[in-house]
């Protein structure tokens, strides 16, 4: 199987954050396809959704950083997309999460994906901050950001449609262990 090249591994208790793989196209397209897929651009077909799949492929390409596939340790099992994102049009670096399957949400799994992928956006790309860019109305979102310590901080246009976004605390604040640090 060919894979991206020289793309780290991250590991958390229950889950292993890695490049996407060619065998990821088809649960990404299932998730693409159906109305959960709403809050990130969706419903797509097929064609639509092999195109963002390849977005997220060439993102590792051009800003050396991006989404890792999140898969339980226990079964390999793809379950979603963590990571560093920086697309054009984007106003800052942004951390992005999503479950491809409702099965997987309410079992922290997206948070503890979420935490791995600041570290790493802190720690080994330098960020001193991050947001998360999040539709009004996708309350497990927002309620995850909330729980990461992150605040909303204003509104954002992207693609004609308004999103919330969501400031994480510093590095600094983080590394401080400050009562922000993990709410």
């Amino acid at each position: 199987m060919i894979t991206l090249a020289n793309t780290p591994v991250l590991e958390t208790e229950r889950l292993i954050l890695r490049a996407p793989q060619a065998d990821d196209f088809a649960p990404f397209a299932a998730f693409m396809a159906g109305d959960r897929a709403g809050f990130v651009g969706g419903p797509l077909s097929a064609d639509l959704a092999w195109r963002g799949f390849g977005h997220v492929i060439g993102h590792w390409v051009m800003r050396g950083y991006g989404f890792f596939v999140i898969t339980e340790k226990a079964t390999g099992r793809a379950l979603g997309t963590v990571g560093p994102w920086y697309p054009e049009g984007w106003p800052e670096p942004e951390l992005g999460w999503t479950l491809w399957d409702a099965a997987s949400e309410g079992k922290g799994i997206a948070r503890e994906a979420a935490e791995a992928a600041r570290a790493y956006a802190y720690g080994q790309l330098g960020w001193s901050t991050a947001i998360s860019l999040i539709a009004p109305d996708n309350a497990p979102s927002a309620a995850l950001a909330r729980r990461m310590g992150a605040v909303p901080e204003g509104q954002f246009e992207l693609r004609g449609t308004q999103v919330d976004i969501w400031r994480h605390p510093a590095a600094a604040a983080l590394a401080d262990g400050g009562p922000e640090a993990y709410a």
